[in-house]
């Protein structure tokens, strides 16, 4: 009863549609996870943005994977998720980020991503709304787009479930078991599960997973928060994203639900390392200044809510993905940086072909630049 093919610690952006695809691939496969259900840690945090507008190839290639996906989700599967094609557009106000933003076509393009460069009269074709006081212009990808975190996370499980795939809530893993330098399983505070695989997709858990292993994975997790609007008439088309720096933020971005709402996010700049979700006081007048500069037409609507979630950082912010050279079977799944809702379609399809040694030369080249053992150097340039 409790022997399977897989074990998936961590039911979130990463684990739940790494489940469906290995269980519609003819795995056994076993989610477990210490909340009460799918999407519960750092999942129903995000914002819904998906976007393949990267600046490093793996992630434009299971991002890409990803919005195809999403886009056709409603079609496939009969299930809305509120999917809305509206693109992502990058502001610059200065000539760094037109330069950086100019220079990361050439990957782009290359990748096969569809974005280009508009200068300001064009540009404001596209975000009417954008100040135009002393805007050069910015990128626009208009295949990018966002759906509802919680419509989506409950259409994965519900699809994983429907593949085979069995998940165990409210477990929380306590050991792994190891054997000979090969992992056979894991131990929670429940029950006992065999599996040759173990994938550690445990989000801003994940080095506490590691540890169990004798690994220390450098994910730790910051927080970061976001907010909501009351609904207005629709305004806005794309996701707006201004990479300038601030006081105490690193970069923005926002954008408007099809019902009317807008949604924002700040990046925190010093990093806020820790477990700690509770909403600061400091937060929306910090980002309310940054958004209503930039888009005057923002001033009138008033705020909901606000929350925060985690972001799994690792040194370059790029995930740490692949089998462990150390433990046979132990393969990571780790450090999304907080780009686990765009990443995990593609990355769950990622994770099956490693699993079964189906792997494509695309896919060695991926692993390549997300392996757990590369040498940080920078960080990736629109992370």
């Amino acid at each position: 009863m409790n022997n399977y093919d897989v074990i998936i610690i961590g039911a979130g952006s990463v684990g739940v549609p790494t489940a469906m695809s290995m269980a519609r691939s003819g795995l056994n496969v076993l989610v477990l996870d210490r909340f009460s259900s799918a999407g519960q840690g750092s999942n129903k945090a995000a914002i819904g943005g998906i976007r393949a507008t990267h600046s490093d190839p793996a992630k434009i290639r299971l991002c890409l994977r990803t919005l195809e996906v999403v886009s056709a989700w409603d079609e496939t599967y009969g299930q809305d998720i509120e999917w809305t094609e509206g693109g992502y557009t990058f502001v610059a106000y200065r000539k760094h980020e037109e330069e950086t933003f100019k220079t990361l076509l050439k990957t782009q393009h290359k990748y096969g991503l569809d974005i280009d460069w508009y200068d300001k009269d064009d540009f404001l074709k596209i975000v009417p709304p954008v100040n135009p006081d002393g805007l050069i212009g910015g990128t626009f990808s208009p295949h990018d787009g966002h759906c509802s975190t919680l419509l989506f996370g409950h259409a994965l499980h519900e699809q994983a479930l429907h593949a085979g795939a069995k998940f165990r809530f409210n477990e929380q893993v306590i050991a792994i078991d190891v054997h000979e330098g090969h992992a056979r399983g894991v131990k929670t505070d429940r029950a006992e599960y065999v599996a040759p695989i173990v994938v550690n997709a445990a989000g801003p858990w994940a080095r506490e997973i590691g540890k169990l292993v004798g690994l220390d994975h450098p994910v730790n997790p910051d927080s970061h928060e976001g907010g909501i609007t009351e609904p207005v008439a629709h305004f806005l088309g794309p996701m707006v994203v201004d990479v300038r720096p601030a006081l105490g933020s690193a970069n923005y971005y926002f954008y408007q639900l099809s019902t009317g709402q807008v949604v924002f996010c700040i990046t925190p700049s010093p990093s806020i390392w820790g477990f700690d979700r509770r909403e600061t006081s400091t937060f929306l007048p910090m980002v309310a200044r940054r958004m209503v500069d930039l888009m005057p037409i923002l001033s009138n609507i008033r705020v909901r809510r606000t929350w925060r979630g985690l972001y799994p950082m690792t040194p370059d912010g790029s995930p740490l993905v692949g089998r462990s050279q150390e433990i046979g079977g132990y393969i990571m799944a780790i450090g999304m940086c907080g780009q686990g809702f765009m990443l995990g379609v593609g990355l769950g399809e990622l994770l099956t072909r490693l699993a079964t040694g189906d792997l494509t030369s695309d896919d060695e080249e991926t692993l390549h630049i997300l392996s757990p053992y590369r040498q940080f150097h920078g960080e990736e340039a629109l992370k």
